[in-house]
């Protein structure tokens, strides 16, 4: 009787509750910056998203939780944070967790647009810490509508710098680590996120591995899961459109290049950040089987990995 009703605590909404002291970080979306399905697209593709709500899918964002600390972290502010930033609400609820800190990893539009939503017009924020690059610091001082945010204090720029680590508290630190990509009016970066226990690797955006001066394959190594650019399946996805022009590392060129990584390391690989051509973006889709039954992991909101 004793162990059912232990059990029982345990769980909660058929999901395991959490410890107490413990830091988890949460999926709270997947898609690439535009979402699924995106405006305009009413192909097959598409179709499915437009016809069924269940299956639209939000832009990437990830949040962190620290329950001892009663603290939560958001990295992208999203075109979709109204309902991330509600999810979030439902993990750690406002008024016994504040807002400690919203990461950003460059300026594309679905990784830092949602920051409107913070503004006078909406939630009206006070102070909420926005950490940038020196060069995103700059475009959100010097350019509308971003600059009224500072300076109203609706956020406060925190500043970081490259593979310099930001101990958040006692138990998680943030390192950014510049990536190549198309870096129009900021940097691009992406992060190792260390908890107590575990370390994540988070790039959701870069041009080619091979372009990048750090070896992918070394720093999946040091890391205990890496949630990777897969922005596009296989070269050819978007019809009469050159890709080059949109560089991103394709899944089937990262598939090949860590198909000698032993199984332990592929599994610590999650795709994320999909096109609304990428036919990740449906789990149950071929694609996404061939991923799996490759050794590797694919991203899917509510995710939840213990740091």
């Amino acid at each position: 009787m004793r162990l059912w009703a232990l059990w029982c605590l345990l769980m909660w909404g058929g999901q395991w509750a959490v410890a107490a002291d413990s830091v988890t970080l949460h999926v709270l979306g997947v898609a690439q910056d535009a979402g699924y399905p995106q405006l305009n697209c009413y192909r097959p593709h598409c179709q499915a998203g437009w016809d069924d709500p269940t299956a639209k899918r939000y832009a990437t964002s990830l949040a962190v939780v620290d329950h001892g600390a009663q603290q939560k972290f958001l990295f992208e502010a999203t075109p979709d944070i109204r309902e991330q930033m509600h999810h979030l609400h439902q993990l750690a609820p406002d008024g016994q967790y504040d807002l400690h800190g919203i990461f950003l990893t460059h300026g594309h539009m679905g990784h830092y647009t949602g920051l409107l939503h913070l503004g006078r017009e909406a939630a009206g924020t006070q102070d909420v810490p926005v950490y940038v690059m020196p060069r995103f610091k700059k475009f959100l001082q010097e350019h509308g509508p971003w600059s009224q945010l500072v300076k109203l204090g609706n956020i406060r720029l925190m500043d970081l710098q490259q593979a310099q680590p930001v101990a958040l508290n006692q138990r998680l630190v943030i390192t950014p680590m510049l990536v190549p990509h198309r870096d129009e009016f900021t940097e691009t970066v992406g992060y190792q996120i260390k908890g107590p226990n575990s370390k994540v690797l988070f790039i959701p955006d870069i041009d080619k591995w091979q372009k990048w001066d750090t070896d992918i394959k070394q720093a999946i190594q040091q890391v205990d899961h890496a949630l990777l650019d897969a922005t596009f399946f296989a070269n050819g996805e978007i019809p009469n459109r050159d890709m080059s022009e949109i560089p991103h590392p394709f899944v089937t060129e990262s598939m090949a290049l860590f198909a000698d990584l032993p199984a332990a390391q592929k599994q610590k690989i999650i795709f994320i950040h999909f096109n609304h051509s990428n036919p990740l973006i449906n789990l149950d889709s071929a694609a996404s089987q061939q991923v799996l039954a490759a050794g590797f992991r694919v991203a899917h909101r509510g995710l939840a990995i213990s740091l």
